[in-house]
């Protein structure tokens, strides 16, 4: 389920997991029948979540990320032994790689891994579980995170904000600044399986007056979408560009996430939360002097992030 709404397609999620397409199409064809209903919509550019599948795929990720930490714990039980580990966890965001490359240069002796989701809530229990060391997580304004005890938090901005993608030959993007009700008769892509990101925008939607059509998808599969011009769709304000896509600011910054860092505080970390946080920081800051559009914004707003060196 997890890897053919990810790759948006049964055969691309076929070849990942290592098995024919005919023997996913039977497994899924069996899953639906089990569960009384469709649970992906066929179409010719691929496959995407029906609202039955969009629910199972929000209570799958969670199971799906807690096997995944089992097996990841059996494995490392065997090599221990053999040095430090350093385990990650982020929700999606283009300032993990330049974390990562930090990292190994501070620390080149450490097996340092990195795990994804969309879920915060979901990472920051894994780290309280000790299934993860640290992760860096996006908490949606409005909608607070279930922060489990016993965790250190290190903010690294108090409120992003968050900017639209849409397409280069969409009347708004001639526009330095979008206002919401400019898009209110697009379609918007939105990933009900982020938290927080419903209800964010369900606000933001109903403060400018719009209802606008949306459509349920995953953020990192709408490009080809937006580019087209099919969708519209909130973004980071680091978010690469793409031919044909432009990203822009919301008029008053009304949908923003604060960015944080959570790791335990019983001092098992193999670089201290210190180091780890400037790393995160010096990070986030080079992406974020090399988006256009996010410079332009830091430019026009006080304070601004330091300038990296």
């Amino acid at each position: 389920m997890c890897a053919i709404a990810d790759s948006g397609s049964v055969r691309k999620a076929a070849r990942q997991l290592g098995m024919t397409q005919p023997s996913l199409t039977t497994q899924l064809r069996r899953i639906e029948k089990a569960l009384g209903g469709q649970l992906f919509f066929r179409e010719p550019t691929g496959t995407r979540p029906t609202p039955l599948g969009h629910s199972l795929l929000c209570r799958a990720r969670p199971i799906v990320a807690e096997m995944q930490a089992l097996v990841d714990e059996i494995a490392a039980a065997s090599y221990r032994e053999q040095g430090a580990r350093l385990r990650i966890g982020s929700t999606n965001s283009p300032a993990v790689a330049g974390w990562l490359r930090r990292l190994r240069v501070r620390l080149p002796e450490t097996d340092t891994t990195i795990r994804t989701d969309v879920s915060a809530n979901a990472l920051l229990h894994m780290v309280a579980s000790g299934q993860l060391d640290v992760a860096f997580v996006h908490e949606v304004e409005g909608s607070p995170l279930r922060v489990p005890d016993g965790l250190v938090e290190r903010e690294l901005i108090a409120r992003e904000p968050q900017f639209i993608a849409l397409a280069d030959t969409h009347p708004a993007a001639a526009q330095e600044i979008v206002r919401v009700a400019d898009l209110a008769d697009d379609h918007w892509m939105v990933d009900p399986t982020v938290d927080g990101e419903w209800a964010g925008l369900r606000r933001i939607w109903t403060a400018a007056g719009v209802n606008p059509r949306v459509v349920h998808g995953d953020y990192l599969t709408t490009v080809d979408l937006v580019t087209a011009g099919e969708v519209v769709t909130p973004c980071q304000p680091t978010a690469r560009t793409r031919p044909g896509m432009a990203v822009r600011p919301l008029y008053g910054d009304p949908l923003a996430v604060r960015l944080f860092m959570a790791c335990r505080q019983d001092g098992t970390l193999a670089a201290s939360p210190e180091d780890l946080f400037a790393d995160l920081t010096a990070s986030y800051m080079e992406i974020a002097w090399a988006s256009e559009a996010y410079r332009e914004w830091l430019i026009r707003h006080d304070p601004p992030l330091p300038v990296p060196t």
